[in-house]
Protein backbone atom coordinates (compact mmCIF):
# COMPACT_ATOMS: atom_id res chain seq x y z
CA UNK A 1 0.00 0.00 0.00
CA UNK A 2 1.35 3.42 -0.96
CA UNK A 3 2.03 5.77 1.94
CA UNK A 4 -0.47 8.62 2.17
CA UNK A 5 0.49 11.84 0.45
CA UNK A 6 1.95 14.53 2.69
CA UNK A 7 1.08 18.05 1.58
CA UNK A 8 3.58 20.86 1.81
CA UNK A 9 5.77 23.10 -0.28
CA UNK A 10 8.96 21.54 -1.67
CA UNK A 11 12.23 23.30 -0.84
CA UNK A 12 13.31 26.10 -3.14
CA UNK A 13 16.15 23.93 -4.43
CA UNK A 14 13.72 21.36 -5.86
CA UNK A 15 13.79 20.99 -9.63
CA UNK A 16 10.80 21.15 -11.97
CA UNK A 17 8.29 18.41 -11.04
CA UNK A 18 8.54 15.33 -13.25
CA UNK A 19 5.44 13.35 -12.27
CA UNK A 20 1.85 13.69 -11.04
CA UNK A 21 1.01 11.71 -7.85
CA UNK A 22 -2.44 10.09 -7.82
CA UNK A 23 -4.13 7.77 -5.32
CA UNK A 24 -6.74 5.25 -6.55
CA UNK A 25 -8.97 2.96 -4.50
CA UNK A 26 -11.14 0.21 -5.97
CA UNK A 27 -14.15 -0.98 -4.01
CA UNK A 28 -14.84 -4.70 -4.24
CA UNK A 29 -18.40 -4.05 -5.45
CA UNK A 30 -19.18 -2.38 -8.79
CA UNK A 31 -20.02 1.29 -8.77
CA UNK A 32 -19.26 4.70 -10.28
CA UNK A 33 -15.85 6.14 -11.07
CA UNK A 34 -15.13 9.37 -9.19
CA UNK A 35 -12.18 11.75 -9.64
CA UNK A 36 -11.38 14.33 -6.92
CA UNK A 37 -8.91 17.11 -7.73
CA UNK A 38 -7.10 19.56 -5.47
CA UNK A 39 -4.74 22.45 -6.25
CA UNK A 40 -5.50 22.75 -9.95
CA UNK A 41 -4.38 26.28 -9.10
CA UNK A 42 -1.25 26.00 -6.97
CA UNK A 43 -2.15 28.53 -4.28
CA UNK A 44 -5.62 27.03 -3.71
CA UNK A 45 -4.63 24.42 -1.15
CA UNK A 46 -7.84 23.65 0.78
CA UNK A 47 -8.61 20.71 -1.52
CA UNK A 48 -5.10 19.30 -1.19
CA UNK A 49 -5.32 19.48 2.61
CA UNK A 50 -8.78 17.90 2.72
CA UNK A 51 -7.72 15.09 0.38
CA UNK A 52 -4.65 14.43 2.54
CA UNK A 53 -6.90 14.07 5.59
CA UNK A 54 -9.21 11.64 3.75
CA UNK A 55 -6.28 9.58 2.48
CA UNK A 56 -5.06 9.23 6.05
CA UNK A 57 -8.53 8.11 7.15
CA UNK A 58 -8.65 5.50 4.39
CA UNK A 59 -5.21 4.14 5.22
CA UNK A 60 -6.12 4.02 8.93
CA UNK A 61 -9.34 2.13 8.21
CA UNK A 62 -11.60 4.95 9.41
CA UNK A 63 -13.15 5.28 5.94
CA UNK A 64 -13.68 2.40 3.53
CA UNK A 65 -14.28 2.62 -0.21
CA UNK A 66 -16.83 -0.17 -0.75
CA UNK A 67 -18.14 0.38 -4.28
CA UNK A 68 -16.71 1.72 -7.50
CA UNK A 69 -13.42 3.50 -8.02
CA UNK A 70 -12.20 6.81 -6.62
CA UNK A 71 -9.00 8.58 -7.63
CA UNK A 72 -7.64 11.47 -5.58
CA UNK A 73 -5.14 13.97 -7.01
CA UNK A 74 -4.12 16.19 -4.06
CA UNK A 75 -1.92 18.57 -6.09
CA UNK A 76 -2.94 18.67 -9.73
CA UNK A 77 -0.47 21.42 -10.69
CA UNK A 78 2.74 20.61 -8.75
CA UNK A 79 4.78 23.39 -10.37
CA UNK A 80 2.29 26.11 -9.41
CA UNK A 81 2.04 24.61 -5.92
CA UNK A 82 5.83 24.56 -5.59
CA UNK A 83 5.90 28.23 -6.60
CA UNK A 84 3.03 29.03 -4.18
CA UNK A 85 1.11 30.75 -6.93
CA UNK A 86 -1.96 30.25 -9.12
CA UNK A 87 -0.13 29.07 -12.23
CA UNK A 88 3.13 27.48 -13.28
CA UNK A 89 3.72 28.57 -16.86
CA UNK A 90 0.04 29.16 -17.66
CA UNK A 91 -3.44 28.54 -16.23
CA UNK A 92 -3.99 24.78 -16.16
CA UNK A 93 -7.77 25.22 -15.88
CA UNK A 94 -8.05 26.85 -19.30
CA UNK A 95 -7.45 25.35 -22.76
CA UNK A 96 -7.76 21.87 -21.25
CA UNK A 97 -6.85 19.43 -24.03
CA UNK A 98 -4.13 16.93 -24.92
CA UNK A 99 -1.15 18.40 -26.80
CA UNK A 100 0.76 16.48 -29.45
CA UNK A 101 3.60 18.98 -29.06
CA UNK A 102 3.51 20.34 -25.47
CA UNK A 103 4.53 23.99 -25.20
CA UNK A 104 4.68 24.38 -21.43
CA UNK A 105 4.44 22.55 -18.11
CA UNK A 106 0.64 22.74 -18.01
CA UNK A 107 0.42 21.13 -21.46
CA UNK A 108 2.41 18.19 -20.06
CA UNK A 109 0.12 17.94 -17.03
CA UNK A 110 -2.93 18.05 -19.32
CA UNK A 111 -1.51 15.13 -21.30
CA UNK A 112 -1.73 13.09 -18.09
CA UNK A 113 -4.88 14.68 -16.67
CA UNK A 114 -7.10 14.43 -19.77
CA UNK A 115 -6.86 10.61 -20.00
CA UNK A 116 -7.50 10.49 -16.24
CA UNK A 117 -10.68 12.54 -16.69
CA UNK A 118 -11.77 10.29 -19.55
CA UNK A 119 -11.29 7.20 -17.35
CA UNK A 120 -13.78 8.51 -14.76
CA UNK A 121 -17.47 9.41 -14.82
CA UNK A 122 -17.88 12.04 -12.07
CA UNK A 123 -15.59 14.94 -11.11
CA UNK A 124 -15.33 17.00 -7.92
CA UNK A 125 -12.81 19.83 -8.45
CA UNK A 126 -11.92 21.75 -5.26
CA UNK A 127 -10.88 25.41 -5.47
CA UNK A 128 -10.77 28.61 -3.40
CA UNK A 129 -10.87 32.32 -4.27
CA UNK A 130 -8.91 35.56 -3.77
CA UNK A 131 -11.31 37.72 -1.81
CA UNK A 132 -13.78 37.03 0.99
CA UNK A 133 -17.22 35.49 0.60
CA UNK A 134 -19.26 32.34 1.14
CA UNK A 135 -18.54 29.06 -0.67
CA UNK A 136 -20.31 28.41 -3.97
CA UNK A 137 -20.47 25.64 -6.53
CA UNK A 138 -20.30 25.97 -10.31
CA UNK A 139 -22.35 23.76 -12.63
CA UNK A 140 -22.57 23.34 -16.38
CA UNK A 141 -25.44 24.01 -18.78
CA UNK A 142 -28.97 22.67 -18.85
CA UNK A 143 -29.44 19.60 -21.05
CA UNK A 144 -29.01 20.66 -24.67
CA UNK A 145 -27.73 19.54 -28.06
CA UNK A 146 -26.20 22.87 -29.06
CA UNK A 147 -22.71 23.37 -30.51
CA UNK A 148 -21.01 25.02 -27.51
CA UNK A 149 -21.45 22.50 -24.67
CA UNK A 150 -23.97 19.72 -25.46
CA UNK A 151 -24.98 17.93 -22.27
CA UNK A 152 -27.46 15.32 -21.03
CA UNK A 153 -26.72 14.87 -17.30
CA UNK A 154 -27.90 18.15 -15.79
CA UNK A 155 -30.09 16.44 -13.17
CA UNK A 156 -27.25 14.27 -11.83
CA UNK A 157 -24.92 17.26 -11.85
CA UNK A 158 -27.42 19.35 -9.87
CA UNK A 159 -27.68 16.60 -7.26
CA UNK A 160 -23.89 16.59 -6.99
CA UNK A 161 -23.86 20.39 -6.61
CA UNK A 162 -26.51 20.27 -3.89
CA UNK A 163 -24.71 17.58 -1.91
CA UNK A 164 -21.64 19.83 -1.53
CA UNK A 165 -23.69 22.01 0.82
CA UNK A 166 -22.69 25.28 -0.88
CA UNK A 167 -25.44 27.89 -0.37
CA UNK A 168 -25.07 29.33 -3.86
CA UNK A 169 -24.98 27.68 -7.31
CA UNK A 170 -23.47 29.47 -10.32
CA UNK A 171 -23.97 28.59 -13.99
CA UNK A 172 -23.17 30.11 -17.37
CA UNK A 173 -19.38 29.66 -17.34
CA UNK A 174 -18.59 28.55 -20.87
CA UNK A 175 -20.88 30.84 -22.86
CA UNK A 176 -19.66 33.82 -20.80
CA UNK A 177 -16.10 32.80 -21.66
CA UNK A 178 -17.03 32.53 -25.32
CA UNK A 179 -18.18 36.16 -25.33
CA UNK A 180 -14.95 37.23 -23.62
CA UNK A 181 -12.86 35.34 -26.16
CA UNK A 182 -14.76 36.98 -29.03
CA UNK A 183 -13.98 40.44 -27.63
CA UNK A 184 -10.31 39.61 -27.13
CA UNK A 185 -10.02 38.16 -30.63
CA UNK A 186 -11.49 41.35 -32.10
CA UNK A 187 -9.06 43.61 -30.19
CA UNK A 188 -5.77 44.75 -31.77
CA UNK A 189 -2.90 42.36 -31.04
CA UNK A 190 -0.03 44.03 -29.21
CA UNK A 191 3.47 43.70 -30.58
CA UNK A 192 5.46 40.97 -28.90
CA UNK A 193 2.33 39.18 -27.61
CA UNK A 194 3.05 36.42 -25.14
CA UNK A 195 1.79 32.85 -25.34
CA UNK A 196 -0.67 33.73 -22.54
CA UNK A 197 -2.16 36.48 -24.70
CA UNK A 198 -2.46 34.04 -27.59
CA UNK A 199 -4.20 31.47 -25.40
CA UNK A 200 -6.89 33.85 -24.12
CA UNK A 201 -8.10 34.40 -27.69
CA UNK A 202 -8.34 30.66 -28.38
CA UNK A 203 -11.97 29.45 -28.71
CA UNK A 204 -11.02 26.56 -26.39
CA UNK A 205 -9.95 29.01 -23.66
CA UNK A 206 -12.96 28.43 -21.42
CA UNK A 207 -12.52 24.66 -21.29
CA UNK A 208 -11.23 23.48 -17.91
CA UNK A 209 -11.57 20.27 -15.95
CA UNK A 210 -15.36 20.13 -15.69
CA UNK A 211 -15.94 21.22 -19.29
CA UNK A 212 -13.51 18.56 -20.52
CA UNK A 213 -15.26 15.95 -18.34
CA UNK A 214 -18.65 16.86 -19.84
CA UNK A 215 -17.23 16.71 -23.35
CA UNK A 216 -16.25 13.09 -22.69
CA UNK A 217 -19.66 12.00 -21.44
CA UNK A 218 -19.23 12.56 -17.71
CA UNK A 219 -20.36 15.31 -15.36
CA UNK A 220 -18.79 17.32 -12.57
CA UNK A 221 -18.78 20.46 -10.47
CA UNK A 222 -16.24 23.02 -9.32
CA UNK A 223 -16.60 23.81 -5.63
CA UNK A 224 -15.17 27.15 -4.52
CA UNK A 225 -14.64 26.37 -0.84
CA UNK A 226 -13.91 29.87 0.48
CA UNK A 227 -11.11 32.41 0.61
CA UNK A 228 -7.60 30.98 0.07
CA UNK A 229 -6.43 31.39 3.67
CA UNK A 230 -9.71 30.61 5.45
CA UNK A 231 -9.15 27.46 7.57
CA UNK A 232 -12.86 26.67 7.24
CA UNK A 233 -12.33 26.12 3.50
CA UNK A 234 -10.57 22.83 4.31
CA UNK A 235 -13.61 21.64 6.25
CA UNK A 236 -15.92 22.68 3.40
CA UNK A 237 -13.77 20.66 0.99
CA UNK A 238 -13.63 17.63 3.28
CA UNK A 239 -17.39 17.59 3.84
CA UNK A 240 -17.97 17.86 0.08
CA UNK A 241 -15.74 14.84 -0.61
CA UNK A 242 -17.45 12.75 2.05
CA UNK A 243 -20.92 13.73 0.89
CA UNK A 244 -20.06 13.03 -2.76
CA UNK A 245 -18.85 9.55 -1.79
CA UNK A 246 -22.06 9.07 0.20
CA UNK A 247 -24.31 10.34 -2.62
CA UNK A 248 -22.68 7.88 -5.04
CA UNK A 249 -23.04 5.07 -2.45
CA UNK A 250 -19.31 4.42 -2.52
CA UNK A 251 -18.99 4.53 1.29
CA UNK A 252 -21.25 3.84 4.25
CA UNK A 253 -21.99 7.39 5.34
CA UNK A 254 -25.37 9.16 5.67
CA UNK A 255 -26.31 11.65 2.99
CA UNK A 256 -27.10 14.87 4.80
CA UNK A 257 -30.27 16.78 4.04
CA UNK A 258 -29.81 19.03 1.02
CA UNK A 259 -30.68 22.73 1.38
CA UNK A 260 -34.37 23.41 0.86
CA UNK A 261 -33.59 26.85 -0.54
CA UNK A 262 -30.71 27.75 -2.77
CA UNK A 263 -29.70 30.77 -4.80
CA UNK A 264 -28.92 30.12 -8.44
CA UNK A 265 -27.01 32.81 -10.31
CA UNK A 266 -25.98 32.94 -13.93
CA UNK A 267 -22.73 34.49 -15.15
CA UNK A 268 -23.57 36.95 -17.92
CA UNK A 269 -20.36 38.85 -18.68
CA UNK A 270 -16.63 39.05 -18.02
CA UNK A 271 -14.48 42.20 -17.92
CA UNK A 272 -10.73 41.94 -18.51
CA UNK A 273 -8.06 44.00 -16.83
CA UNK A 274 -6.51 46.14 -19.55
CA UNK A 275 -3.51 47.57 -17.68
CA UNK A 276 -1.66 47.00 -14.41
CA UNK A 277 -2.88 50.47 -13.40
CA UNK A 278 -6.55 49.46 -13.58
CA UNK A 279 -7.94 49.46 -10.02
CA UNK A 280 -11.16 48.57 -8.24
CA UNK A 281 -13.29 51.26 -6.63
CA UNK A 282 -13.31 49.24 -3.41
CA UNK A 283 -12.35 45.84 -2.06
CA UNK A 284 -15.00 43.74 -3.78
CA UNK A 285 -16.04 40.29 -2.56
CA UNK A 286 -17.64 37.67 -4.78
CA UNK A 287 -21.41 38.20 -4.96
CA UNK A 288 -21.39 41.75 -3.70
CA UNK A 289 -24.56 43.28 -5.23
CA UNK A 290 -24.27 46.25 -7.59
CA UNK A 291 -26.78 48.56 -9.23
CA UNK A 292 -26.74 49.55 -12.89
CA UNK A 293 -24.28 52.41 -13.34
CA UNK A 294 -22.43 51.80 -10.07
CA UNK A 295 -18.66 52.28 -10.42
CA UNK A 296 -16.78 49.00 -10.09
CA UNK A 297 -13.32 50.26 -11.01
CA UNK A 298 -11.23 52.79 -12.87
CA UNK A 299 -9.02 52.19 -15.89
CA UNK A 300 -5.42 53.39 -16.01
CA UNK A 301 -6.67 56.06 -18.44
CA UNK A 302 -9.10 57.38 -15.84
CA UNK A 303 -12.19 55.92 -17.51
CA UNK A 304 -14.74 54.52 -15.08
CA UNK A 305 -15.91 50.91 -15.35
CA UNK A 306 -19.59 50.78 -14.40
CA UNK A 307 -22.01 47.94 -13.84
CA UNK A 308 -24.03 47.54 -17.05
CA UNK A 309 -27.07 46.31 -15.10
CA UNK A 310 -28.19 45.29 -11.64
CA UNK A 311 -26.41 42.13 -10.55
CA UNK A 312 -23.49 40.75 -8.63
CA UNK A 313 -19.70 41.02 -8.89
CA UNK A 314 -18.10 37.55 -9.08
CA UNK A 315 -14.43 36.49 -8.98
CA UNK A 316 -13.00 40.01 -8.52
CA UNK A 317 -9.25 39.65 -8.96
CA UNK A 318 -7.27 42.79 -8.07
CA UNK A 319 -4.05 41.03 -9.16
CA UNK A 320 -5.26 39.89 -12.58
CA UNK A 321 -2.70 40.07 -15.37
CA UNK A 322 -3.45 42.65 -18.10
CA UNK A 323 -5.55 41.04 -20.82
CA UNK A 324 -7.03 38.47 -18.44
CA UNK A 325 -10.22 38.22 -16.38
CA UNK A 326 -10.66 41.09 -13.89
CA UNK A 327 -14.20 40.37 -12.70
CA UNK A 328 -17.45 38.75 -13.80
CA UNK A 329 -21.04 39.93 -13.61
CA UNK A 330 -23.87 37.61 -12.61
CA UNK A 331 -27.64 37.84 -12.31
CA UNK A 332 -30.25 35.66 -10.62
CA UNK A 333 -31.55 32.89 -12.83
CA UNK A 334 -34.85 33.99 -14.33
Amino acid sequence: MTAPFQSGTPPASQTRPTHLPTHTFHGLAPGPKLLVLGAVHGNEVCGAKAITQLLQDIHNGQLSIERGTVTFVPITNPMAHQLKQRTGERNLNRNMAPSAIPQDFEDRIANVLCPLLEAHEVLLDLHSFHTGGAPFVMIGPQNNSGPLEPFSQAEAEMQLALCTGAPRIVEGWLDTYARGVSRRAAAPVAAGSTRAQTLVTNPNYGVGTTEYMRSRGGYGVTLECGQHDDPQAVQVARRAIEQTLALLKMVTLPVEAMPAEREILRLVDVTDRGHAGDSFAREWRSFDPVKAGEIIGTRHSGAEVKAPHDGFVVFPNPRAEPGQEWFYMAQRRA
